[in-house]
């Protein structure tokens, strides 16, 4: 059974704003059934699937969980967006907003140099285990601020919040763990197109973030020194 399309399924009828009783009338179904597919209790047919899509203006991908995207489009790396990129979503308005903007530029700065950094490592299971460590990182800020407000809909997600927190704690860490040995030049066991002995090295000092980073570096040297204050300061409480 699919275990995606309920929650999908009962997401977009709560965003909708109708009642599961106004629902079934539009889809042609009784609201006993529309509560057994809302449930997971019972499988529907291709006929409603299809039907469903049309009525939220969706597509079956997106309905069966097969695409994050609700036109069902696949991402790639062209479809993705410059962080500079000018556009709505990407300007902070309102009072206020010197402080936000300024740690957004000091992290996406800083990212740009870890990235490439680690590219010039040629260390491929390191490259993979930092970016889901910092995906696991948004996405669990995220999930707080999107808990900020309580009607917002948990069928958003998969994982239950009451297991979210301690599930990403978990990857996070073992995301970390084998960062760490992949840097050191550990084989730990995961399939990587760079062996430990083929990864590079590189030498780092502030000069030379200076020099190979003309743009970004100021951010990385400041994100360090605003990050090693706040742990001096937590410390001291």
């Amino acid at each position: 059974m699919n275990t995606d399309f309920p929650r999908i399924l009962t997401l977009l009828r709560k965003e909708k704003g109708i009642s599961q009783k106004s629902a079934a009338e539009k889809l042609e179904i009784s609201q006993a059934l529309l509560s057994h597919y809302e449930k997971g209790i019972r499988e529907c047919g291709l006929d409603f699937l299809v039907r469903c899509a049309d009525f939220y203006g969706v597509s079956c991908d997106y309905l069966l969980g097969r695409s994050p995207e609700p036109t069902g489009s696949r991402l790639t790396v062209e479809d993705i967006p410059d962080p500079d990129a000018a556009g709505k979503e990407n300007r902070t308005k309102g009072s206020g907003t010197i402080m936000p903007l300024l740690q957004k530029k000091l992290i996406a700065n800083s990212l740009n140099i870890l990235f490439d950094l680690i590219q010039k490592l040629n260390n491929h299971v390191l490259l993979s285990e930092v970016s889901s460590y910092l995906m696991l990182a948004v996405y669990r800020m995220f999930r707080i601020a999107y808990s900020a407000n309580p009607k917002n809909r948990e069928q958003m997600f998969t994982v239950p919040q009451h297991l979210a927190n301690g599930y990403t704690t978990a990857a996070m860490m073992l995301c970390e763990t084998n960062a760490a040995a992949a840097a050191g030049g550990q084989d730990i066991g995961l399939e990587q197109k760079s062996s430990p002995e083929n990864s590079n090295t590189i030498s780092v000092t502030t000069e030379l973030l200076t020099a190979q980073y003309p743009l970004f570096a100021s951010s990385l040297l400041n994100l360090i020194k605003n990050a090693e204050k706040q742990i001096a300061d937590r410390m001291k409480d």
